[in-house]
């Protein structure tokens, strides 16, 4: 017997030590892995790290792959040293920087090495529509230099035909088509589901187009908000095809003649949505994708070391970055949820952006600021705390002008009112202003499970849990503090526009208006871009020589290579899951993502938001 136990003890701890020793083994390969990947993060932050690829008398190749935004939760260093390591740019979600995706395209104008462009947009997803015509003027400014610019495509989205269109020659392949169809938009509505789960939604709202709030009233989207979205979804449709047809030098109507008449025009062609496009001069030529290699190669010559025509990827492409440190215009960057509190990826942090204007305020360097707002709003506490550093700034002499990017609504809105000058993109969405709270309250939930709740309290007012019915006290609180919100906003709307209060309520209540209409009603001072803020700030600040300097918060070691990992991990986790969720809940999943802040962006310490949720992705 005691034999037995000793070759049983014996081989558990063998098994035992065969354990330890693979534990061991993962554990130093990932602490080795940990620290390539730190010094190679240290070396690109610090700028020591490998030189870009040189390129010799070939194309700039502009292989976007995923969003254009105006400012990547992580930076495109480091994005850069993903795909070097860890091969995080296989997921479409990546973002791209739109400044530094411009920057490239304007150096590249007068590289003398760079004799063309090849728009290679296979993988690229989109951006807003202000982004999208930025980065199309810095095209139009390449190609009027006298430089070629191709346009490859197996198939083209609506965003990738709008960089496509400003290409010299665009090639599609005999299989492949040009997908032209509108925009829409499309939310989800709760009142239903809340109904059977037993939750008690409480609204606060002034505005009759705040249509933020609907989701939790209604199963559907009311009148009043239909005809609103109908309006500036329509203008942006309509900016599209002005700008698109323009560019092919044929007429709205020709680019895309309506339903009815692009069925019409595929049954003459039965069904071949290639030869469509090139009938109705959509593209320029039908070839497939090695024929349109051979013509590149002609142009740009052949590569051996690589077998393929000469050209460096736009991610690859060296962009000699100007020095900052005496920039005398400082630009902040508002892109994303207005949040209460420090930054976060992809959200605005109220105290984190008003640090940084108080940074820009108390630098005798700086002369002017430039707010770049790309926000739906949210936190009316954040907002407001944006807004006070802002007119402090304007306060000190310093003039403010505020360049809108895609969305500059709801709080994005307010905390541009101090701004010496607005200027926004025709397609900006900007207005909605209102105010709304939301408290939900569970009590009715737990009842039918058998949980109850009871207390005692000094007040009604005290008397707030989410596991209880909401006092009658609080809900008329939270009533009045909604209604002086939006007068307080109606109010910094009126002053700064220099308005009555009457004549900003008659285009306020929650109302959202495309740039244009906005410089119609006067919520705005002039149409334009970035470029257009950077040239005003100069004048108002006489500044002969604009420099800029981009206040933004840069990661930590740790945080980067946390984050980095995550990004690598996350190209590999949600397929892999994917596979077991039915397409219907992946479609659910992806239409919660177009609402952002309505479940998880809510932390206003007074619940009050100025949030524009129905400013959200058109497709």
């Amino acid at each position: 017997m005691r034999t037995l136990w000793r070759i049983i003890a014996g081989l558990f701890r063998w098994t035992w030590r065969v354990l330890n020793f693979i534990r061991e083994f993962i554990l130093n390969l990932f602490l080795i892995l940990l620290i390539l990947v730190g010094v190679g993060i240290w070396l690109q932050v610090s700028g020591s790290g490998s030189s870009a690829t040189p390129v010799q008398q070939g194309a700039l190749r502009v292989d976007l792959t995923g969003v254009i935004v105006d400012k990547p939760s992580v930076s495109n260093k480091l994005s850069k040293l993903g795909r070097q390591l860890l091969g995080a740019s296989s997921d479409r979600l990546q973002e791209n920087s739109l400044f530094d995706v411009v920057d490239a395209i304007r150096q590249a104008k007068g590289d003398k090495n760079i004799k063309g462009m090849v728009l290679d947009l296979r993988d690229f997803a989109g951006g807003d529509q202000p982004s999208l015509q930025y980065v199309g003027k810095a095209l139009r400014e390449f190609r009027d230099s006298g430089k070629p610019i191709y346009a490859l495509g197996d198939s083209y989205s609506q965003a990738q035909y709008y960089l496509a269109s400003y290409a010299s020659k665009i090639y599609l392949s005999p299989q492949g088509t040009v997908d032209l169809h509108g925009f829409a938009t499309n939310g989800l509505y709760y009142k239903t589901l809340l109904d059977k789960l037993k939750v008690n939604s409480h609204v606060f709202r002034v505005g009759t187009y705040k249509s933020a709030v609907e989701p939790f009233l209604r199963d559907d989207m009311s009148q009043a908000a239909r005809d609103a979205d109908s309006r500036w979804v329509g203008q942006l449709w309509q900016n599209y095809l002005t700008t698109v047809a323009g560019n092919r030098q044929i007429t709205p109507d020709q680019l895309f003649p309506g339903a009815a008449a692009v069925i019409a025009g595929l049954e003459a062609v039965n069904g071949d949505t290639a030869k469509y496009a090139l009938n109705n001069k959509l593209v320029d030529v039908l070839d497939s994708r090695a024929a349109a290699d051979q013509e590149l190669v002609k142009t740009f010559g052949w590569d051996k070391a690589n077998n393929d025509y000469h050209s460096v990827s736009i991610y690859d492409y060296n962009v000699k970055q100007p020095t900052q440190q005496d920039g005398n215009i400082a630009v902040v960057m508002a892109s994303g949820a207005i949040m209460d509190g420090e930054e976060t990826p992809g959200n605005v942090g109220g105290d984190t952006t008003a640090a940084q204007i108080r940074d820009a305020r108390l630098d005798p360097k700086v002369k002017a600021i430039i707010l770049r707002v790309n926000s739906p709003g949210g936190s009316v506490t954040a907002s407001e705390a944006i807004r006070e550093e802002l007119a402090a700034a304007h306060a000190a002499g310093k003039p403010v002008v505020v360049s809108m990017g895609g969305m500059a609504a709801s709080g994005g809105y307010w905390i541009s009112t101090p701004a010496d000058y607005i200027i926004a993109s025709p397609s900006t969405l900007t207005g909605s202003i209102g105010i709304f709270g939301v408290i939900n309250t569970l009590e009715n939930s737990l009842d039918s499970i058998g949980v109850h709740t009871d207390g005692v309290a000094t007040s009604p007012l005290a008397d707030v849990a989410s596991t209880k019915a909401l006092p009658t006290e609080v809900q008329q609180l939270m009533q009045l503090t909604i209604e002086n919100g939006y007068r307080n906003f109606v109010g910094l709307v009126a002053a700064s526009r220099h308005k009555t209060p009457e004549q900003i309520d008659a285009i306020a209540q929650g109302h959202v208006w495309t740039g244009s209409d906005a410089k119609s009603n006067g919520l705005v001072d002039a149409l334009g871009d970035f470029d257009d803020a950077v040239k005003k700030a100069g004048e108002l600040a006489k500044v002969a020589t604009p420099q800029l300097t981009w206040y933004q918060d840069q990661p930590g070691m740790f945080d980067m290579l946390l984050n980095q990992v995550s990004a690598s991990a996350q190209t590999v986790l949600p397929n892999a899951l994917k596979v077991w969720l039915p397409t219907p809940m992946l479609d659910v999943m992806s239409a919660m993502k177009q609402q952002p802040g309505l479940l998880n962006n809510l932390n206003d310490p007074q619940n009050r938001y100025a949030f524009c949720l129905n400013c959200g992705e058109v497709r």
